[in-house]
């Protein structure tokens, strides 16, 4: 409750240990919430049980995989999600075709894409080619087609609109097949395997402690 001192009113925090700091490995088709809205539909009711003002940290879509955070310290989802931040987000991406070096080049200067109907161009962004990286099989697996080859691309974002890379792959033709988000500024999915989840040690948290 908030506590008025020499006409002030000042608000009480809660002690870092009410705090909590969670790295995900969501798997593919798991929805970004707790709330199913279908039976059939896993959400992260399914592997998490946590406090009921524990909420994500923006969203992963269902059928992108990788490191979702999840926290109740707003100050923390704050410095993660604060476009004036520019906290970087890093993803591996497979690819259907052979991605050209031109095609590379275009994605690290902006694409035009859509956004909520209207127009955008997306910020220059850190992206190359890496050769297969060493991840767990997704359930279900891709569908390969041997007349068409694939390729991986790393791709660093300092923004996040709704799918975007999707959308910046496939204005320059090559649709993403399997989208992993293995970054978020310091923290990363490492050590985890899909459905596994991890405490933040409090020396790892920056700009948290507070709503």
């Amino acid at each position: 409750m908030p506590t008025r001192r020499r006409g002030r009113v000042s608000t009480m925090r809660r002690p870092r240990s009410q705090y909590h700091y969670i790295a995900f490995y969501k798997p593919y088709g798991v929805l970004s919430q707790f709330t199913a809205e279908h039976p059939s539909q896993r959400t992260l009711a399914d592997y998490l049980a946590l406090p009921s003002d524990v909420y994500p940290i923006g969203r992963l879509d269902k059928d992108s995989e990788g490191l979702l955070l999840l926290t109740n310290d707003n100050r923390f989802k704050h410095t993660l999600l604060d476009p004036q931040h520019k906290v970087p987000k890093r993803y591996l991406c497979q690819l259907e075709g052979d991605i050209t070096d031109e095609a590379i080049h275009t994605l690290r200067k902006g694409v035009r894409i859509v956004v909520r109907k209207q127009p955008y161009r997306t910020l220059p962004a850190e992206v190359y080619r890496i050769d297969p990286p060493d991840l767990p099989e997704r359930q279900p697996p891709i569908r390969y087609r041997k007349s068409v080859p694939t390729s991986w691309i790393a791709i660093v974002l300092r923004e996040g609109k709704n799918r975007q890379i999707r959308k910046m792959c496939a204005r320059v033709g090559f649709p993403v097949l399997r989208l992993i988000r293995v970054g978020v500024g310091n923290y990363t999915m490492q050590g985890l395997q899909p459905g596994q989840w991890r405490h933040i040690r409090p020396d790892e948290v920056i700009g948290g402690y507070g709503t």
